[in-house]
């Protein structure tokens, strides 16, 4: 047995440390980590280890032998015979058969030709001809497939091309891996999106143009959808169809492997969106029937679709299914040295119901009884257990909404094994302000227990924003805050109006107090960090098949005579001064003061004291604020900056000297000068 095949020692007593409540539910927990002990000893006992199990994609798929030759393999339980066709033997359905394995795994193997070369050439397209049941013969492109394209806008099917470039053509990795963030903070990134044209930017673009702004900014990660191949563009690549396929409508396999090295070589860690919780329902060109049958990769019935998003749900119980999606994850970490994943719609896969309907009360009967789905939950720490132990510097974040307790937890706990979940409660707190409420009507203590209501030493990604309130059907935070104004009052030749100075203001603070208070990482979706201006939608017959809103309008913050670079250079302190101080990797922030009438946040954290003051109208001098270490203070961040698009009311040498009687909880207190619809975060200098 490899190091990499041994279990960590279990321990589960620990998770009860953290939260005596679950100790009601232990035997579930018990139970479920001994399902997922099951099948790790059962990858070892007759796989040769998790290590080789996860290699599926070096022997499934079609490949180039040492020799020169092709070796084939696919696991297609339902079929009654398999064959291989395409350009290279002028597309005979039957000329080149797969022979049958055990298990429902077929092979095939093809010689080199008579000069030596490879029998099948570079790009070459290729089909798995299935021989259903009924007698059929049904084209299905291979689930290993590397690389799918369209071969015309005309034509919607996509079609699988056979990756193997010469040697001299394959991108060689020049960067080193930087390290694990302390303090992770994420630039959510799209790649089609990102350019200005109405167009699909590409991979080669976005190394270029977008990558030098992330490191600008302060970011340490970034986090790219849409990547496993999706033949619709407009189900923003949640509909995936070839999951090893990187999507070739940004480019090629060596220029995404390009980006990702670009990205190192800036010091990002790079996080793939993966989505293993569903397939599209497409059959010529997905996963969909691919033996012929409605299983194989899938649930049969009703337990294998998911009737919101109509599309496919995985059977995890298959060994061959966990092989497939396991090897998936390895993957993405080998060939394109992606360094974690944020995986898509685990609340779906937790769930028998996939939460449909469900507003998880947190009552914890709703996560330890018969509605939770082990045979998924299973799978993810099967994923995450594998990932952390074969690759030290892993990260994973789990898309959850219904705060799972343990989710976040290690493996060997019984836990989920993920290392943070979304705050995805912050977002909407937000928007359900900004929608329904004036600025005297915000709950400040509603605000306050929305950010830091999050389980205790489970980490969480803090958002103001993602791609999910970005998109069209919902407004970015700036156009819910300033709407139709930003088309005529943007520019600095323009009298600021009250709505623009508003809006300018409070996206400041709502970002500064979201990295501040909401978790222990922080998230920003592309462009909203300088208040992108305009929902996203991306081409489809709805819109008459328009990139209008499908892109990200950079050109507006270089523009010198446009107000949007006021926010992101408040987007680029805020993160610089993250970095310098840390407060995410500290312990949560002690909120001192929340003032209902004066609308007044204040809080301590990694030794910094955060001020906020969300008053309409309100500017308070000699403001009260406790502070828990005495000395002098000075402000290291002040969003009414004039650089920032702010009014300049603070004098930025002002040194705060705290006085030794306790106030608010705390063991010294300092007055402030603290204007309206301003944050400001002190520091204390010896």
């Amino acid at each position: 047995m490899s190091s990499s095949d041994q279990v960590d020692v279990p321990d589960i007593e620990n998770i009860f440390r953290y939260d005596d409540y679950l100790r009601g539910f232990e035997r579930e927990i018990r139970r479920r980590y001994g399902c997922f002990k099951e099948i790790l000893d059962s990858i070892t006992a007759n796989e040769g280890g998790i290590d080789k199990f996860t290699r599926g994609y070096e022997n499934f798929g079609v490949h180039v032998t040492a020799e020169n030759g092709i070796s084939c393999r696919e696991w297609a339980p339902g079929a009654q015979g398999l064959f291989l066709r395409g350009d290279f033997n002028n597309w005979n359905a039957t000329s080149h058969p797969y022979k049958k394995l055990d298990f429902g795994k077929w092979e095939l193997y093809i010689p080199p030709n008579a000069d030596g070369s490879c029998p099948i050439p570079h790009l070459s397209k290729l089909k798995v001809s299935v021989l259903t049941k009924d007698g059929q013969q049904v084209d299905r492109l291979s689930p290993w497939a590397t690389y799918v394209k369209r071969p015309s806008k005309e034509v919607v099917t996509y079609e699988h091309l056979f990756w193997n470039p010469p040697r001299n053509e394959r991108y060689k990795f020049k960067h080193n891996k930087p390290p694990k963030p302390c303090s992770l903070k994420i630039y959510e990134c799209h790649v089609g999106i990102a350019s200005p044209e109405s167009k699909v930017a590409t991979y080669k673009e976005f190394s270029k143009n977008v990558i030098p702004r992330v490191a600008d900014l302060g970011y340490d990660a970034i986090q790219i959808m849409a990547i496993m191949e999706h033949a619709y563009y407009a189900s923003f690549g949640y509909q995936v169809t070839s999951f090893y396929a990187a999507s070739s409508r940004f480019g090629t396999p060596e220029e995404l492997k390009e980006l990702v090295d670009t990205a190192h070589k800036h010091g990002l860690y790079v996080l793939l969106d993966v989505v293993h919780s569903h397939a599209s329902k497409n059959v010529l060109d997905g996963l969909n029937q691919f033996d012929g049958t409605n299983s194989g990769y899938f649930h049969d019935g009703g337990r294998g679709e998911h009737s919101l998003w109509d599309s496919r749900l995985f059977n995890y119980t298959e060994w061959e299914v966990l092989r497939f999606l396991l090897s998936n994850v390895r993957w993405y970490l080998e060939e394109y040295q992606f360094d974690g994943f944020r995986f898509d719609g685990v609340s779906s896969m937790l769930y028998h119901t996939h939460g449909i309907g469900h507003g998880f009360s947190g009552d914890y009967n709703e996560y330890f009884g018969l509605n939770t789905d082990t045979e998924s939950l299973v799978y993810l720490m099967l994923a995450n257990h594998i990932c952390h132990k074969l690759y030290p510097n892993f990260v994973s974040i789990a898309e959850d909404v219904s705060g799972m307790p343990g989710l976040c937890r290690p493996t060997s706990e019984g836990g989920g094994g993920f290392d943070y979940r979304l705050g995805m409660a912050i977002p909407d707190k937000w928007i359900q302000l900004l929608k329904g409420k004036s600025d005297e009507d915000w709950n400040i203590g509603n605000i306050i227990h929305t950010l830091t209501n999050r389980r205790w030493m489970e980490k969480t990604i803090a958002y103001a924003e993602s791609h999910d309130q970005a998109l069209v059907g919902d407004k970015t935070i700036a156009f819910w805050l300033m709407d139709k104004e930003m088309y005529d009052f943007m520019s600095t030749l323009t009298p600021l109006t009250p709505i623009i100075d508003r809006g300018i203001a409070l996206h400041k603070m709502i970002r500064l107090i979201t990295s501040g208070l909401g978790g222990e990482g922080y998230l920003n979706f592309i462009g909203n960090e300088f208040g992108h201006p305009e929902w996203l939608d991306f081409p489809r017959l709805g819109n008459n098949e328009s990139y209008h809103y499908a892109r990200r309008q950079f050109n507006l913050v270089d523009d010198e005579l446009l107000r949007y670079k006021f926010l992101y250079r408040f987007d680029r302190a805020m993160n610089r001064l993250e970095t310098k101080y840390q407060w995410l990797r500290a312990s949560q922030g002690y909120v001192s003061w929340k003032h209902e009438g004066d609308k007044v946040i204040v809080f301590e954290r990694a030794g910094v004291v955060f001020i906020f003051n969300f008053h309409c109208n309100k500017s308070f001098s000699d403001y009260k604020v406790g502070v828990e270490v005495g000395g002098k203070y000075k402000i290291v961040l002040d969003s009414d900056a004039e650089e920032f698009g702010g009014h300049k009311r603070l004098d930025h040498n002002t040194e705060f000297f705290t006085f030794p009687e306790g106030y608010a909880g705390r063991m010294n207190h300092m007055c402030v000068y603290i204007p309206s619809r301003v944050a400001i975060v002190l520091a204390k200098f010896d």
